[in-house]
């Protein structure tokens, strides 16, 4: 099942994408206000069946998708997860014990088909496929042998970077990663239940040219890991979403380097998942988010 924050007009709600076009969930379902609050209710439970037989209230086409997060959700990022993006570096450093782990705000993210902007304050805008797990039951200190039953499902993540800022001081990438509309989530979450293959693949397209591909059985540090090592740390909780690391061929590290520019269109690709596609504007300066539909139904 693929469930998708979504607005009409000024109206927001949250459905599930059906072959028959969207559900109108948050009309059914008032006690919930998005998929993560709807994960906590007794209606999760009766979803399946309502999508299988209800009539479709809108063609895809015809709402506006929002990113498949709510503002308290936290976003857990892990950098240099893919044995060829640590070789990248060049730096002769042997695999690293633990994972790189850093975050990203809700505000840092657009929705699919939304613009990703490049700001005015650097020329090294750039892109970073990843699959992302959203978490469906929380937990702290969640074994690793059990951690896979806490996702929720999946989604597609564009983990855009800001080089030159990445390195503005000596152990800290969060400016760079944290320019507001310069990553995108979406374009909806596929529960784990029908991304049943253990093996997700990950494709990053540029113009149409592929410039990354691989699969999540190459990652150094593995779904389930990342959940325990995480929660060790941090309670995990409904909506929190994981971004597994990127593959190698990010623009920075092509030869030469290939950043982003305007109108360049970004499609970021997991199996069983969904495209997530963006295209990439110039941020004007002063330029604020556009305001949040309202919540009204």
């Amino acid at each position: 099942m693929k469930l998708l924050n979504f607005a009409v007009e000024d109206r927001r709600s949250y459905g599930a994408l059906t072959s028959r076009g969207v559900v109108d969930l948050g009309r059914r379902y008032p006690a919930a206000v998005d998929i993560v609050t709807l994960m906590g209710t007794e209606g999760m439970a009766r979803v399946h069946d309502l999508c299988e037989t209800a009539a479709a209230d809108f063609d895809l086409g015809a709402v506006r998708i929002l990113p498949p997060l709510t503002p308290g959700a936290r976003c857990f990022c892990i950098g240099v997860n893919y044995s060829e993006r640590n070789e990248e570096y060049r730096d002769g450093a042997e695999r690293a014990k633990y994972p790189s782990i850093f975050m990203r705000t809700h505000a840092s993210f657009v929705a699919h088909a939304e613009p990703m902007l490049r700001p005015p304050e650097s020329e090294q805008f750039d892109y970073e496929g990843e699959i992302a797990v959203v978490i469906g039951t929380g937990g702290r200190r969640i074994p690793e042998a059990t951690a896979m039953e806490h996702v929720f499902g999946y989604t597609c993540a564009n983990d855009g970077s800001v080089r030159d800022w990445l390195r503005h001081a000596k152990f800290n990438v969060t400016q760079g990663k944290n320019f507001d509309r310069s990553g995108a989530l979406g374009p909806w979450i596929a529960t784990a239940e029908q991304v049943s293959h253990s093996t997700l693949r990950v494709t990053t397209r540029v113009n149409g040219e592929v410039r990354q591909d691989d699969t999540s059985d190459r990652m150094l540090f593995g779904m389930p890991y990342l959940i325990h090592y995480l929660s060790t740390f941090a309670a995990l909780e409904p909506g929190d979403v994981i971004l597994t690391g990127t593959p190698s061929g990010a623009g920075a590290r092509l030869d030469p380097p290939r950043f982003l520019r305007a109108g360049d269109l970004v499609e970021v690709e997991v199996s069983g998942v969904g495209l997530l596609s963006n295209r990439v504007a110039d941020e004007k300066t002063g330029e604020r988010n556009r305001p949040r539909p309202s919540t009204e139904r």
